[in-house]
């Protein structure tokens, strides 16, 4: 369970939190002593997809840390105003560059040590073309046999293609959710 306490001081007014349980809840959280605001503390949603093209899959090679110099699929944070598929699709624009279309959400991975929920979609490749942005040193398209399992960023990313490699070979495509530990 996430037990660092990421909240020190008040939002509204400045002044340092105090984690206590409020009346009708039950567990702690971080309320001002000054002005009473309570400031909840909620997992952070990881949105991405699953980008083919034929028999190939779409992987970055991070220019940015967390695991800077690894491959992963592209994600990231979802944003405020979006839906998770909008946030996937940003996301893959964002880093990869890649026209796709989503073809239905895929894995649905708890990560509670860090408070994140990790959403990743399947995504149809509409042509080749890549132009990553920033955050990416590299994309290139990997059969299964290539895939750089060693170098990969994040054990969300190997479990989402462990699955997604399954799911293929069956002809059957599911939604998996899983916790990873």
């Amino acid at each position: 369970m996430l037990t660092d306490r990421t909240i020190v001081h008040c939002r509204a007014c400045g002044t340092k939190v105090n984690y206590v349980v409020p009346a009708d809840d039950n567990r702690p959280r971080a309320v001002c002593p000054n002005c009473a605001t309570i400031h909840y503390e909620n997992p952070l949603n990881v949105v991405g997809t699953v980008p083919v093209w034929q028999d190939q899959v779409l992987l970055c090679r991070r220019a940015i840390e967390p695991r800077h110099g690894l491959w992963t699929l592209p994600a990231g944070f979802m944003e405020l105003g979006e839906t998770t598929a909008e946030g996937a699709l940003r996301e893959t624009d964002e880093e990869a560059g890649a026209h796709v279309e989503l073809e239905g959400l895929f894995t649905v991975l708890n990560v509670v040590r860090v408070g994140q929920v990790h959403l990743f979609y399947r995504a149809r490749m509409t042509d080749t073309h890549l132009n990553p942005g920033s955050e990416t040193l590299e994309a290139r398209l990997f059969r299964e046999d290539e895939i750089p399992w060693d170098e990969l960023a994040f054990r969300t990313v190997r479990e989402t293609l462990i699955r997604y490699f399954a799911d293929r070979k069956s002809g059957r495509f599911s939604i998996h959710c899983a916790d990873i530990a």
